[in-house]
């Protein structure tokens, strides 16, 4: 053990002619460890022995390893053994192991491209990735990217032949269009295709923000020359009725399941670009609106488009400069939208709230260190109820999950989650792990995801149209095998609506005020 421990004080100093010699003697006592030899690939890589370095990763290829987030992915070691054997000069050995990282779904393909220990390969014919210089090149690699990647692909194939007919009568949004119809088939929330940050006129959206409530799709935000439209509903776009704009753009829309689906209609609904591309919008730069106001009135106004970006278009409640529906005190659920995480203590409610809106690490305060400090403050000030709020947490790194779930497995006092329709990606994760874990009670919507789905960001680039093209590789079975709900629901249903949202209310925060005072259950009672 002493061989180990100082093997990997090595590998973390940098020392990698030692590092490679104290690993040789891990696995030569240690042959079965799959780890050890990634380690010892790596310190051999560095140490510059290609030689060594290969035999460690062919048998990693055969052990696997595991090492926490940075383990390699198997077709990261095809990729690694591919170019141990061409700098060796065994191009052909090169190839099969190319070949090998590619069908194990190699993800980044921008590496291989430029990947200088390949080079030689990239100038032989047999190199397998082609160069796009068309729209049907672009649709060549498009079909064989999803197809490798995808795990449902169902009638894929017969849809792209019948758009590779027409590929090049289409404009770039209509293609943009049809190429979001192809992945919205994949069953897959994650996966999306997004045109350049530089193509303004792919971004053309109308400048409103609109919500769909049970009650109805409103506009709740809007540009300072727009405010006149706050609080208005939306009832035809065009012309067309509410319902079947709804309708249509869901066919472009990638999701998990139907809640998950209605977030993603709301953000397109706004871009002039994609609904004229759809033969909704009469043209890419502007749209009439059926309006009706709060006095009842109905009529209709003109927005003009311009170009916005994402970040601008996912800003909560409201983007920075524009006008917002609400005036302060704002409800707790929206009042900080922007942070990461933050929480605040109630003590009328006898209750301690905290919001999570993404899984991430904020680099002025690590969410590991926010987790201790919450629970610091919760010990001190013993409140009867602890709300964790993830109704807008759309993910990020699962892995960051587990100190949370751990303190939430040992406190003893009441857990309510708040949960809805954008609660996606790791914030499914941890929702689905506290629900199997401990007996936290679920208030508000179903969640955007399933217990067990598919998702990863790993998005590929097509060369001519340079669109961003995403689709998952990676299967999230956090629940048991059999658990094949299409998404997580509320024990306490709390729908949003405008009625609510115009007060200022928030349903979910008040049901859990209202709810009864509870014994703490066992979580072994929970069942799916």
């Amino acid at each position: 053990m002493d061989d180990l421990v100082e093997a990997r004080a090595r590998s973390v100093a940098g020392d990698w002619s030692a590092a490679a010699e104290l690993w040789g003697r891990v696995v030569e006592a240690n042959p079965v460890h799959g780890t050890h030899w990634w380690r010892l690939a790596e310190a051999r890589v560095a140490s510059d022995d290609v030689a060594g370095a290969l035999v460690a990763y062919e048998r990693v290829a055969e052990l696997g390893a595991w090492d926490g987030p940075a383990t390699p992915f198997p077709a990261e070691v095809a990729h690694r053994i591919a170019q141990c054997r061409a700098r060796l000069g065994d191009v052909d050995g090169a190839f099969d192991a190319l070949r090998s990282a590619l069908e194990l779904g190699f993800r980044d393909l921008g590496v291989l491209a430029t990947d200088p220990h390949l080079a030689a390969l990239r100038r032989d014919e047999r190199w397998p990735l082609p160069t796009a210089r068309t729209r049907a090149d672009d649709l060549d690699l498009f079909a064989r990217e999803v197809k490798r990647r995808a795990f449902r692909h169902t009638s894929f194939d017969a849809e792209v032949g019948r758009l590779r007919q027409r590929v090049d009568h289409l404009s770039d949004a209509e293609l943009l269009v049809e190429l979001s119809r192809l992945v919205a088939t994949l069953g897959d929330g994650h996966a999306r295709v997004e045109p350049p940050a530089d193509r303004a006129d792919l971004h053309l959206a109308i400048p409103v923000r609109l919500d769909h409530f049970a009650d109805g799709v409103f506009v709740t935000a809007a540009a300072p020359e727009h405010a006149d439209l706050l609080g208005a509903e939306v009832l035809a776009c065009d012309g067309v009725d509410l319902d079947l704009v709804l309708a249509r753009v869901e066919e472009i829309v990638s999701r998990d399941n139907a809640y998950g689906a209605l977030a993603g209609v709301m953000r397109k609904l706004p871009r002039t670009a994609v609904l004229h591309a759809l033969g909704i919008a009469e043209h890419a730069d502007r749209m009439t609106l059926r309006l009706r106001s709060a006095d009842g009135s109905v009529a209709e106004t003109t927005v003009p488009a311009r170009p916005i970006s994402k970040e601008q278009a996912d800003a909560r409640p409201c983007p920075p400069e524009w006008r917002f529906l609400l005036s302060p005190p704002l409800p707790l659920y929206l009042r900080n939208v922007a942070a990461p995480y933050w929480y605040v203590d109630q003590p009328d409610d006898d209750l301690l709230y905290v919001q999570i809106n993404s899984v991430s690490d904020d680099p002025a305060e690590p969410f590991d260190a926010f987790v201790s400090g919450l629970f610091a403050d919760l010990a001190r000030r013993a409140p009867r109820r602890l709300v964790v709020d993830l109704r807008w947490n759309e993910g990020g790194n699962t892995f960051l999950t587990m100190p949370l779930l751990h303190r939430l497995i040992a406190y003893a006092g009441e857990i309510f989650v708040v949960i809805g329709r954008h609660t996606l990606s790791a914030a499914q994760n941890l929702s689905t792990l506290i629900a199997h874990h401990t007996p936290a009670l679920f208030v508000g919507e179903p969640t955007g995801s399933s217990p067990n789905f598919v998702g990863e960001t790993a998005p590929f680039e097509l060369p001519h149209s340079r669109f961003q093209v995403n689709v998952s590789d990676l299967y999230w079975q956090t629940s048991w095998p059999m658990d094949h709900r299409t998404w997580l629901p509320p024990d306490i249903y709390t729908p949003p609506t405008f009625a609510a949202y115009a007060r200022n209310q928030d349903p979910a925060l008040d049901a859990i005020r209202a709810y009864p005072r509870q014994t703490r259950p066992s979580y072994a009672t929970r069942t799916p």
